[in-house]
């Protein structure tokens, strides 16, 4: 039973969240055709001050949904393409010499900004990674012995190709372990390629872009995230997720299961789904949106199962329907 539309009086002020939600989604539907649970997750991960890493192939609008979502936000945005030659200095920024001072002067890098997309994060190496997970985690970036933080709100979006693995880098599992979520990409369905077919032509040229109107402020954003620290939680929610969770560490089907970040991960997108549907509670449901995203990128099969064509959604859906929903 859908319990959405229920009427109760709100302890939280959720309506203009809601409601500016949903404005964000009407904006990107003026381009982006499908992919209302991509919107859905990267709004729930901007609302959490979490991070989202987006798999799926080459063409399917990953690049362009994230910049286009940056653009419904009145933030800065800086767009990185990660390559093997890429060295920290280039996303951090460098020291230069001033002659006038005669001092170094900090020159920041791309990464100083709000909303940072990063093409391809598996092209770089390990040095690089290594400068971007500490702006991910700490929020602030340590250059020549100085400590810089980073400027609020701080979202990476950071894309991969699952097919071309050659001149790329296994991300590390303690850096995967740092993004919210993964969300994972499919090809649109017939009807909706018509529609991208159909739209490309309408535009007659014009740049996607410049249909997007920004709704939302900093300033509104940071009481937004204050509201949804205030979504209730039941202790009985609480168990259910983390028996979900204790469950993929002993699962035959699971190599390495989820550590407690992922209960706290669960727990937050959880209270960010309630929130976006205008409902100051968790449910079941909302634990249920949470989990695939969250999980995909921190449990990793066994290689049989691997072998078999098996995925960690299939594992987790599992899992789920094992696992008895509090009522």
């Amino acid at each position: 039973m859908e319990n959405n539309d229920l009427n109760f009086d709100s302890r939280v002020p959720l309506e203009e969240l809601k409601n500016t939600v949903t404005q964000i989604k009407d904006e990107l539907s003026t381009v982006i055709v499908g992919q209302k649970n991509f919107m859905d997750l990267l709004i729930v991960s901007l609302l959490v001050d979490g991070h989202a890493l987006i798999e799926g192939v080459p063409g399917i609008a990953k690049t362009i949904t994230a910049k286009l979502f940056a653009k419904t936000l009145k933030t800065g945005f800086s767009r990185i393409q990660f390559t093997p030659d890429l060295m920290p200095s280039d996303i951090l920024g460098t020291s230069v010499f001033n002659v006038q001072t005669s001092e170094f002067d900090f020159k920041k890098g791309p990464i100083f900004s709000n909303i940072i997309l990063i093409d391809e994060i598996n092209r770089a190496p390990a040095k690089t990674q290594a400068a971007l997970f500490e702006t991910m985690e700490e929020r602030q970036a340590t250059i020549d012995g100085h400590t810089y933080k980073m400027a609020e709100p701080f979202m990476v979006l950071a894309t991969q190709n699952p097919i071309e693995q050659e001149g790329t880098y296994a991300l590390p599992e303690a850096q995967l372990d740092r993004f919210l979520f993964k969300i994972k990409i499919d090809y649109p369905s017939v009807d909706e390629e018509v529609m991208i077919i159909q739209g490309h032509h309408e535009r007659k040229g014009s740049k996607p872009q410049d249909k997007i109107k920004a709704v939302l402020t900093p300033k509104k954003l940071a009481e937004f995230k204050k509201n949804i620290h205030d979504v209730i939680v039941e202790e009985k929610i609480i168990n259910y997720i983390a028996n979900i969770i204790t469950n993929t560490r002993n699962h035959p089907h699971l190599y390495l299961g989820a550590s407690p970040r992922a209960s706290i991960a669960t727990l937050a997108a959880a209270k960010a789904f309630a929130a976006i549907a205008g409902r100051d509670f968790v449910m079941p449901e909302d634990v249920k949106k949470a989990l695939v995203p969250v999980l995909n990128h921190r449990v990793i099969l066994t290689p049989e199962r691997e072998m078999e064509g098996m995925t960690t959604e299939n594992v987790v859906n599992m899992i789920m329907e094992s696992v008895e929903i509090p009522r």
